[in-house]
């Protein structure tokens, strides 16, 4: 069957999702303050699976057909969910800096670029090699201008490449395999695995900390409601209907629109250094995502 055209919303899609996603790193830094990672990340996700279950037996979407499909969404869900986020959380816990994880998981669209045209049949041109190249650069301005690289532990560097092969991974795969499923019944499977993942690992590595205090809840409805549902819908919806490379350029403009997100919010300055790497972010997201002239190959 010919793939199905892709919706009219999804013009706005990019720019709502780097919104969620960039300004999620903010709320969870809030978040954080009153309970362990692990244990804060399986209480999203438990928040999600109790959320979508009702919506799920109200709306009675369609369910994927056959084995294959279910396990194509706990794939994704395994390597999304409880792959990436739990190697980024672990990595944080073994004394890796934000700014060392976030330079090691912005080379994403990097490994897109090289992977892609033998795993999801997409070309990467020169144009877009050009503009990875940019943005990873730029990327990596804001992130030394922002905070300390160092590498405190050989733990911590490999949770965090771990992160960056799962993020990447998962991109890849919904690519490849990735089926038109409704996003409550797609949404509800690789949740639910995430959780399946994290609540033992929480429960293991931690003493599951938790203070009931107004941040805390304020944090975790907007990573349920911001991040696990919306966020992560419109970036599936854009893999489905646009090539993995252009999608996954969108995470070099993480970090400077998380920056711009934490001035505004938590007053944390922005270093002189990070201003030219927004603009050299943005040029190479530019490159990546132009749409080829009429009649280029």
């Amino acid at each position: 069957m010919p793939p199905a055209a892709p919706p009219a919303w999804l013009k706005a899609a990019p720019a709502l999702f780097l919104l969620l996603w960039s300004s999620g790193f903010v709320v969870l830094k809030v978040g954080l303050a009153y309970a362990d990672p692990m244990t804060f990340l399986a209480l999203r996700y438990a928040c999600v699976v109790l959320i979508l279950t009702p919506v799920l037996l109200l709306v009675r979407p369609p369910l994927p057909r056959g084995a294959a499909a279910w396990g194509h969404l706990a794939m994704v869900g395994l390597l999304l969910q409880a792959g990436y986020f739990c190697f980024t959380y672990l990595s944080l816990k073994q004394g890796m800096s934000a700014g060392g994880i976030a330079l090691i998981t912005s080379l994403q669209p990097i490994l897109i670029g090289l992977l892609a045209p033998a795993i999801a049949q997409e070309r990467v041109d020169a144009r877009r090699w050009a503009g990875l190249g940019l943005g990873v650069s730029g990327a990596a301005l804001v992130i030394v201008a922002k905070a300390s690289i160092d590498v405190l532990s050989p733990l911590g560097l490999l949770f965090a490449v771990g992160a960056l092969l799962c993020i990447t991974g998962g991109t890849l795969y919904e690519k490849r395999f990735g089926t038109q499923t409704h996003p409550v019944a797609s949404n509800l499977v690789q949740y639910a695995v995430g959780l399946a993942a994290t609540a033992p690992l929480a429960f293991w590595l931690e003493p599951m900390r938790i203070e009931w205090t107004g941040p805390l809840w304020a944090s975790l409805a907007y990573l349920v409601v911001g991040n696990s549902l919306v966020a992560i819908t419109l970036l599936l919806t854009m893999i489905r209907h646009g090539e993995a490379s252009r999608v996954s350029a969108l995470f070099f403009l993480v970090p400077p629109c998380t920056a711009v997100i934490a001035l505004a919010i938590l007053d944390e300055p922005i270093p002189a250094l990070a201003w030219p790497g927004m603009a050299l972010a943005a040029f190479g997201i530019l490159l990546v995502t132009r749409a080829k002239p009429a009649g280029a190959r």
